[in-house]
């Protein structure tokens, strides 16, 4: 589930059409529960409050041809003798294939159409160690280094951060799994830089039971966030689609329930919701 401060929206032609905050919007997500800022906005860990489903609303603009880069960070990744470097390439296969599924054909109410979300810029196995706590700032930070020296800014695409089993993600007193006060799982949000708005989000490792699916690897659990985390992206960027009340995300409302699931090609997924079948979805 997820709580922010911004978001909703349509698409036509390409790209991102709307990327400016609303300071209206951000109060209407005042009852997000981290202390973070309000540009991210969190998938929760298992136990969050329930929510009514209420209709989403378009709010402004998505990303219609999204793309998405990798930064794997932590040498454990680009290690063929580390269970993390299967992890790795696993995501890639996952990502390179996951546009043009039926999983991901479920975005096109929203106007985000089939896509090669691996056609972007190449991915960044950052072979550096990473703190312990990688707090939001840290994350910005990374996302920057790569722009700056491995690849010209896009604002079509997710920059989309993986950190090993021996960090954590924090917001605030918040913390993913390996933290001291788990709250949520991932998130994803978005910054501003000299050459424009940067979405991304962070994926720690699902390596603890609140961000696992019963009997799920952790890379199939990594892959449901992954598919979370991109899908709530590309509809909801900046302003984008979201339920006005509670300020959930189509994804957010079918956290957890029903079970995440294995689809195309075997890697996991979770369910989305449609205004249209005003219920959560596996495929369109």
């Amino acid at each position: 589930m997820s709580f922010r401060g911004l978001k909703c929206g349509l698409a036509l032609s390409c790209g991102l059409l709307a990327v400016s905050a609303n300071a209206a919007t951000l109060e209407k997500r005042a009852d997000k529960p981290f202390a973070d800022a309000d540009h991210v906005v969190y998938s929760l860990a298992r136990g969050g409050a329930g929510l009514p489903l209420k209709a989403m609303v378009n709010h402004g603009g998505v990303l219609s041809h999204p793309k998405v880069v990798f930064i794997f960070w932590g040498p454990s990744f680009n290690n063929a003798a580390s269970p993390d470097y299967s992890y790795a390439r696993t995501l890639q296969a996952d990502r390179n294939q996951f546009g043009g599924t039926p999983e991901w054909a479920v975005l096109q109410p929203y106007g985000v159409f089939a896509t090669n979300l691996g056609s972007g810029t190449p991915d960044w196995f950052d072979t550096s160690t990473p703190p312990t706590n990688v707090t939001d700032a840290v994350v910005q930070t990374e996302v920057t280094r790569y722009l700056a020296s491995r690849a010209a800014y896009d604002s079509s695409t997710i920059y989309e951060v993986m950190i090993p089993k021996t960090s954590y993600s924090s917001s605030g007193t918040s913390t993913s799994c390996g933290g001291p006060s788990l709250a949520y799982c991932a998130y994803h949000g978005h910054y501003s830089s000299a050459s424009g708005t940067v979405i991304y989000s962070i994926q720690p490792y699902m390596s603890c039971s609140g961000c696992k699916v019963s009997g799920w690897s952790d890379t199939l659990n990594q892959e449901h966030f992954f598919c979370h985390e991109t899908r709530d992206a590309a509809v909801d960027p900046v302003n984008g689609w979201y339920d006005s009340t509670t300020g959930e995300e189509p994804g957010d409302k079918c956290t957890w329930s029903p079970t995440p699931f294995i689809g195309t090609g075997g890697y996991g997924y979770d369910y989305f919701w449609s205004n249209q079948n005003n219920a959560c979805i596996r495929t369109r």
